[in-house]
């Protein structure tokens, strides 16, 4: 696995030769329709490339008045659509779908066979987990036995099927989407998640209607929401470090040992903590190579818009809608009162490092999962991922997002003040 390479989003993923002039599509199925306007009202004179929802209008030339114009950049950061515009089509019928289940939870066992059977009956083509299948009650189950011989298995860590399915459906909560997001580590395929949780905030469909809910994306019309993630990269000293395939990678070693790098796409933050010490965690974030500041606190959260609601929030930042480009940091109860959370541009590089004076180590965990710890000479590099999750909506990304925010988070509930007639005093 590289670690060197240029980090940039993909100017238009998820698109197909019938929107873009023969671009190929993401594994050849799903891709999106877009308006073909500009955000901004200048053009480009000097190419006849199509307009785009481009960050800077005209894509790659912008030009503002009669001389000036931006330097062309052949690695696009991101392109801002309009929500309205993005709307899941497929190239081909979709013929194989992943089905990921909540694991050690008996609630499901009900739905996730009603599902396969259905699906089945679709003459799809099933993945599911092999550890999933190992629940005993799947496997005392003679009536769903039948339906079992038609999966197509697979382990996590050790199979890839990043080009074999075609879409995905979660059963569980939206530590269940997370888990999907973890199982692809390029492209992700359309996700269409159901509300079988506790919280339910990224899982907007109910199970009642399932069937006519799954016919409905596999015949195509539904909206999408493209959730970015964070490119990740953990490099660290290590003494007789191999090349391993699950993404370490040996360099040139210094007097101290070799360094490894491991890679991973998280979907909502990166949390960098002073883990069993009790002293505050000392480290300092780089931005495109400057330091801007030290933390001084139990830590620091680099999330992405849609990790905006999760643990940032919970640590005061502000929540934003997933088609923002950006990256929010905030810090965890840190040492000093003027120490905000803030948000910076989509595709800038952070990096984070243990202090030199630091009393302790740190630890990091990505997702929730991975968690491991941080020592002196090690690095974790941040920027946007070239790979968003393309979650399916029951209605829009906007609605969905605030019928989330009030259903969920209860955002500005409250009880409302009392009608004033006329007659009624004023004081």
């Amino acid at each position: 696995m590289e670690t060197g390479e240029q980090v940039g989003v993909e100017a238009v993923p998820y698109c197909c030769s019938a929107c873009d002039g023969g671009e190929t599509p993401a594994r050849g199925l799903a891709c999106r329709t877009r308006k073909t306007h500009s955000l901004s009202t200048s053009s480009a004179t000097t190419c006849d490339y199509r307009k785009n929802q481009s960050l800077h209008g005209t894509s790659p030339v912008t030009t503002f008045g009669p001389k000036a114009c931006m330097l062309q950049n052949p690695h696009a950061v991101m392109h801002i659509q309009d929500p309205a515009s993005q709307r899941l089509t497929w190239n081909k019928p979709p013929k194989s779908v992943l089905v990921i289940k909540k694991i050690q939870d008996a609630s499901l066992l009900q739905p996730f066979k009603e599902l396969c059977v259905f699906l089945t009956e679709k003459n799809m083509i099933v993945y599911v987990e092999r550890k999933v299948l190992a629940d005993p009650v799947i496997q005392a189950d003679e009536s769903f036995a039948a339906v079992i011989q038609r999966f197509c298995t697979f382990r996590e860590d050790l199979d890839d099927i990043s080009n074999r399915v075609d879409f995905i459906i979660c059963l569980g909560g939206d530590g269940t989407l997370l888990y999907a997001s973890s199982l692809f580590q390029k492209t992700v395929p359309p996700v269409m998640s159901f509300h079988l949780g506790s919280l339910g905030f990224l899982t907007p469909f109910n199970f009642d209607t399932y069937q006519s809910q799954v016919t409905q994306i596999i015949e195509g019309n539904a909206a999408i929401i493209l959730r970015s993630r964070l490119r990740v990269v953990k490099e660290s000293r290590e003494k007789n470090a191999r090349v391993d395939k699950k993404g370490i990678i040996k360099t040139n070693g210094d007097s101290e040992g070799s360094r490894k790098a491991m890679q991973y796409q998280v979907l909502n933050e990166v949390v960098v903590d002073r883990g069993p010490f009790s002293y505050l965690s000392n480290v300092d974030l780089f931005l495109d190579g400057h330091l801007i500041t030290t933390v001084q606190g139990d830590g620091v959260i680099v999330s992405t818009p849609t990790g905006s609601t999760a643990y940032a929030v919970a640590a005061g930042a502000s929540m934003i809608h997933p088609n923002v480009p950006a990256i929010m940091i905030t810090p965890i109860c840190p040492h000093s009162l003027s120490f905000r959370p803030i948000v910076v541009p989509a595709g800038v590089e952070l990096k984070i490092m243990l202090s030199r004076d630091s009393r302790n180590t740190a630890w990091v965990s990505f997702d929730g999962r991975k968690r491991q710890e941080i020592c002196h000479g090690d690095n974790i590099t941040i920027t946007t991922s070239c790979f968003p999750v393309p979650s399916i909506c029951f209605q829009d990304p906007v609605n969905d997002w605030f019928e989330s925010l009030a259903q969920c988070l209860h955002w500005n509930v409250r009880k409302k003040q009392n009608y004033l007639s006329s007659k009624e005093d004023v004081f």
